[in-house]
């Protein structure tokens, strides 16, 4: 609004940039609840932790982050706060010990959606610093975080809802992968072959709506027919 009124030092990114700290903020509560969860109960042996200092490291980035973008405080500060942001992040995912979820699709496709967190908060750092656009970090918390963990709580509540047994099958795992790949084209394509942007930006269209195609006609039924174990819902 600002903007469009035009008032002094008001652009309409910094609107955008603190609507997505704030999915951001979300994303990052949502997940440090449940992740670790769906870890320990899904995948046998595993012992995915939380450790108190990570997790308020971890979440006062980002919300510092969000001040800092209200403010529109300098460029160093903003790659501060984003380095920092990305390092704490990126040590909460490994508490979670991601390697023991290769196995359990269910699981896997949300440690991988949220890696794009810590990806996302360095190439903000990075695009602060004048290195790069400030795209690659939009599209990396947009496609792939909100992308992959949509694609996989999507699948998860499908089958849980329904009466189902929390296993994906081939579509589920074909469904995550195909997402996946839409991040990795629309955030790395740019970056590596710039002249190719606009094909990066077609194939990654193209991947993003297949995945949730494959969604559509896998649990269209699922979800338009009674449970299988008969209970109300």
């Amino acid at each position: 609004h600002g903007d469009h009124a035009q008032l002094p030092q008001v652009h309409g990114w910094v609107g955008i940039q603190v609507a997505l700290d704030v999915v951001l903020f979300i994303l990052c509560v949502m997940g440090g609840r449940v992740i670790p969860m769906f870890t320990n109960n899904g995948v046998p042996g595993a012992q995915a932790k939380r450790q108190p200092w990570v997790e308020k490291a971890a979440l006062g980035s980002v919300l510092a982050l969000l001040a800092a973008d209200v403010l529109r405080l300098p460029a160093p500060i903003l790659v501060a706060v984003a380095a920092a942001g990305a390092l704490a992040h990126l040590a909460r995912w490994l508490l979670w010990q991601p390697w023991t979820t290769l196995r359990t699709p269910l699981v896997w496709v949300l440690h991988l959606a949220y890696l794009w967190i810590p990806v996302h908060l360095a190439l903000r750092g990075f695009a602060a610093a004048g290195w790069m656009a400030t795209s690659p970090a939009a599209h990396a918390l947009t496609v792939g975080a909100v992308g992959g963990l949509i694609i996989g709580m999507m699948t998860r509540t499908a089958r849980g809802h329904t009466g189902r047994p929390l296993r994906a099958d081939g579509r589920d795992v074909t469904a995550f992968v195909l997402v996946a790949l839409a991040a990795f084209v629309r955030v790395l394509g740019p970056v590596v072959a710039p002249a190719w942007m606009l094909q990066a930006i077609l194939v990654s269209a193209v991947l993003w709506s297949a995945g949730f195609a494959v969604y559509f006609v896998a649990y269209w039924n699922v979800l338009t027919r009674p449970r299988l174990d008969g209970k109300p819902g």
